[in-house]
């Protein structure tokens, strides 16, 4: 265990304060902008289907240009990358702020700024996750990783409380504004951020299709790396179907709507927690402890399935939010430890597309299922899965036996990967 102000130290430097900020404050916006964005359309249209065509055209651009972003943060200055996504998404949460306050808005101009919004999205999320090492020193990336988890756990709490009260109280295309606003603060934090380059600028710039070989190539030369991502594709997929579709199925028959909610916030309020215990533990193998927890995130699933009354199902959902947050901390340490910096973004960009592919699976099949085999049994397939996703990222031997204090890999010129590393 290490002591509260040991748990802080990261703090104490500037590019890491900044960064931290800017993720915050956008977090914030971004927590509250859903909320937002789905009374704007229901109050144009009333129509479900209209909302989830809006809501699609983001999710569908997001995975669709992930690849990219992760390209262009290894190309360029990642603080400036986020910095120019922050300012695009701050133009687009304006714009259809300003169609749903003045009366203008049409679902075709909603679908085309949500798709250009989720494309501006899918450009900042590696550069967010590869800029965390360069910001401190290697010693400090556990608590540092968890520091920003923590920071952005409570935003996102905070942000859809701020969501709900800002469509009572003054409508939906205000707090389209207000997501704006954040953006455009969280620009001005990323501006600040201050770190050295890791790509050598002196090499000769290669076609984004020969980046995007390089990349593949440095993610498919760890087995513990795509062992992971492809465990995740099941768990994510099967966790989707069953907390997103088939979860609010059961509530209404048991603990109604208000009772679903109050566990979903308690997940979230229990990756809060999580992050602070990650903060003070100190573990050998962190990946290996971080993925035994993810048995944990198959609990509300179980819960749902066998014993759906709220007081369980608030503690499942807790223990679930401690637990994917011990996975997700060891997870970024792991790889900003041990794939070389200047093409991290790259490996985290293919770490999320494989991460995100298989949910829209997971939610379209959880109907059928459903009525095929009842709810209660489509839950525990879903577990079932989810648990042999853990199994089979623990099987792994570089899972196992990946280690916190083996030496950092800085850059692709002092360690080229090979197929055979563990």
């Amino acid at each position: 265990m290490t002591t509260f102000r040991e748990s802080l130290a990261p703090l104490r430097h500037a590019p890491f304060r900044h960064l931290v900020t800017g993720r915050v404050i956008s977090l914030l916006g971004n927590a509250a902008a859903p909320i937002a964005l789905a009374f704007a359309v229901l109050d144009l249209t009333g129509s479900p289907i209209a909302l989830g065509l809006v809501v699609g055209a983001r999710s569908l651009t997001n995975v669709l240009f992930v690849l990219f972003g992760g390209v262009l943060a290894d190309r360029l200055p990642r603080h400036m990358v986020m910095v120019g996504s922050s300012a695009l998404a701050a133009l687009t949460q304006a714009a259809v702020a300003a169609l749903v306050l003045t009366g203008t808005a049409t679902i075709p101009l909603l679908i085309a700024l949500s798709a250009v919004n989720g494309m501006v999205s899918a450009i900042a999320m590696p550069a967010t996750a590869a800029l965390v090492p360069q910001t401190v020193p290697v010693e400090m990336l556990t608590p540092a990783n968890a520091l920003n988890r923590l920071g952005g756990n409570t935003a996102m709490i905070a942000g859809a409380a701020l969501g709900g009260v800002l469509v009572a109280a003054v409508g939906p295309g205000w707090g389209l504004a207000a997501d704006a606003a954040t953006f455009a603060l969280s620009a001005l934090a990323f501006a600040l951020v201050r770190v050295p380059e890791v790509r050598d600028r002196t090499a000769p710039r290669q076609s984004t299709l020969h980046e995007l070989r390089v990349g593949w190539t440095e993610f498919v030369s760890r087995s513990w790396v795509w062992t992971v991502v492809l465990a995740f594709m099941f768990i994510n997929a099967a966790h989707s179907g069953a907390m997103g579709v088939l979860g609010p199925t059961i509530a209404d028959r048991t603990i109604e709507r208000s009772g679903w909610g109050i566990v979903l916030a308690v997940q979230t309020a229990g990756m809060v927690a999580g992050a602070v215990l990650a903060l003070r533990l100190r573990v050998r193998r962190p990946l290996l402890v971080g993925c035994a927890c993810m048995i944990g995130f198959v609990l509300p699933t179980v819960t749902l399935a066998e014993w759906p009354v709220l007081p369980v199902l608030v503690i499942s959902a807790f223990l679930a939010g401690v637990a994917v947050e011990q996975f997700t901390i060891a997870w970024d340490s792991s790889l900003q430890r041990h794939v070389p910096a200047d093409r991290l973004a790259r490996v985290y960009s293919y770490d999320m597309l494989g991460s995100f592919l298989a949910i829209p699976v997971g939610q379209v099949l959880a109907g059928p299922l459903d009525g095929w085999i009842g709810t209660e049994n489509a839950l525990l397939c879903a577990a079932a899965v989810m648990t042999l996703g853990v199994i089979g990222m623990l099987a792994n031997h570089g899972v196992r036996h990946l280690r916190a204090d083996t030496p950092v890999v800085t850059s692709a010129a002092t360690h080229e990967p090979a197929a055979a590393t563990a």
